[in-house]
């Protein structure tokens, strides 16, 4: 079966949504798609056939502090606002097309990361309910900046800390041919780094997350072997920007994030026969 493998990222994600959004135009189509925060995130309109949906309304509410601001963060506990993100625009502002995706025969799915294990759920999402955008605002919440969501009688958090390039997930239920999107140059390595101590107030009463953190660069640069590797074995295809893109986790400047967007586009339009080609195997 054919998969698309999405990784998260933030607002690097829309790297991401440039490159699907060449390839829908290419009227390439997978068995199944797995997303990762953004890459859930944005990866959903791939299924729902909505092409330009993730640039459009990021950068329409790029400014916007009901979409993502400090205020949200003080008032709501996440930097993200979930009412007005997972709910008002998806439902009202720039709909999402249900029907659309609930009737498309590829099959989705995101991932969390359980905060009392620290290990990665993946969720089928079958339609695109409430449940779905819960799922999903959980695969996109970061520690810190979001509070952990209510999911099965727990609570998770974003996918990322505990399986951020879910490839190897992806060949365990049967796809066998995999396309995977990184949104960090292909030579980008992670370091531990000091930021991880700002969230130790944060994940005092989360200690597998707070472990999960701390080991995260180990992890997640096993994870970038284990993708050249099956790369290397004719088993994947890696589309990567090619430099650092120039934009951050947060952004609210739509000019960078068409920018960032653009990128994504162009590669997506150079590297889609190559898909093809690749997905006919």
């Amino acid at each position: 079966m054919r998969g698309l493998v999405l990784e998260g990222g933030a607002m690097r994600g829309l790297f991401t949504a440039g490159v699907t959004d060449a390839l829908y135009a290419a009227r390439i189509r997978f068995d199944g798609i797995i997303g990762v925060s953004a890459g859930a995130c944005f990866g959903c309109n791939y299924k729902s056939h909505q092409p330009g949906r993730a640039i459009r309304y990021n950068m329409r509410y790029a400014r916007d502090p009901r979409y993502c601001s400090w205020r949200s963060l003080l008032h709501t506990g996440d930097l993200f606002n979930a009412q007005f993100c997972y709910r008002e625009i998806p439902d009202r502002l720039d709909p999402f097309d249900r029907r659309m995706f609930d009737a498309d025969p590829c099959a989705f799915y995101c991932v969390t990361t359980d905060c009392a294990t620290a290990q990665a759920v993946y969720h089928h999402c079958a339609r695109a309910d409430a449940d779905t955008f819960e799922r999903i605002r959980a695969s996109a919440s970061m520690p810190g900046v979001a509070r952990p969501v209510p999911l099965d009688g727990g609570l998770h958090l974003d996918g990322g800390l505990s399986d951020g390039i879910p490839l190897l997930h992806f060949e365990s239920i049967g796809y066998d041919r995999n396309v995977v999107i990184l949104t960090r140059p292909r030579d980008y390595r992670k370091h531990p780094s000091w930021k991880h101590a700002l969230l130790r107030p944060f994940l005092r009463d989360l200690p597998a997350i707070s472990r999960a953190v701390r080991e995260r660069p180990l992890v997640y640069n096993a994870t970038l072997d284990a993708i050249a590797a099956r790369e290397r074995a004719g088993a994947a295809l890696v589309i990567a920007p090619e430099a650092p893109l120039p934009i951050g986790r947060i952004c609210h400047d739509p000019t960078r994030m068409r920018q960032v967007y653009d990128i994504g586009l162009c590669l997506g339009r150079k590297r889609a026969s190559d898909v093809e080609r690749f997905l006919a195997g």
